[in-house]
């Protein structure tokens, strides 16, 4: 078997503990974590500066963008504020109350051996309308004539306004007399006062309606 000399022994032996010294070892792995570190805040930076990169193309969206988002805005407010508007002129034509119908079925009404002497009238949402009549009657009964010119507004008006009441607020003879028909007559002053509701509200429903209504529903 043939001798082997190693004559780099002592060589090889100081190059391995030139390996395992850990001074040297130390060193490495602080150049390696620096390394890392170094590493890291690059990477973040790069993140920050496309993040930052992104946030300003977004603001210059934005910026753009903007004025017409304002002026939808705007515009939008304007139309609500139109819609409430014709909501409410729609309402108040819907709850106006026509005169020139109600005042005509009156003349229709007037003999003659009536004379109007007086008319008012007001009308309100909470109390409806409300026509005052002050007049003369004529006749051999001027009572009775006043009664019939009672009775008749109450059937005229009441074709139209069902919950139309025409009752007497005076009703007294007078010691005058007039002429109708070429006959002196006596008369009597009344006064009559025609209410309606031209707009009634809808009644609130009763406790048994309000109870029975959700047994109709699961029906």
């Amino acid at each position: 078997m043939p001798l082997q000399l190693n004559l780099l022994h002592e060589e090889i032996l100081e190059h391995r503990q030139r390996q395992r010294d850990p001074l040297k070892l130390s060193i490495y792995a602080a150049i390696g974590l620096g390394a890392l570190l170094v590493l890291n805040y690059l990477w973040t930076g790069y993140q920050v500066f496309d993040s930052k990169s992104r946030l300003n193309s977004v603001q210059s969206e934005w910026a753009k963008v903007e004025p017409k988002v304002t002026a939808a805005q705007k515009r939008a407010e304007e139309l609500n504020g139109i819609i409430k508007t014709t909501k409410t002129l729609d309402e108040l034509i819907n709850k106006r109350f026509y005169w020139a119908p109600i005042l005509e079925k009156v003349a229709h009404c007037v003999t003659p051996n009536i004379q109007i002497t007086a008319l008012d009238g007001a009308a309100e949402d909470d109390k409806g309308v409300t026509i005052t009549l002050d007049g003369i009657a004529g006749g051999r009964e001027p009572r009775g004539v006043a009664e019939d010119f009672r009775q008749m507004l109450l059937e005229q008006i009441g074709k139209a306004e069902p919950s139309v009441k025409v009752e007497f607020k005076t009703l007294e003879d007078l010691d005058t007399t007039v002429s109708v028909g070429g006959n002196n007559v006596t008369t009597a002053h009344f006064g009559v006062v025609i209410a309606l509701d031209p707009f009634p509200k809808p009644p609130e429903p009763t406790g048994s309606e309000r109870k029975s209504r959700p047994k109709k529903e699961e029906s």
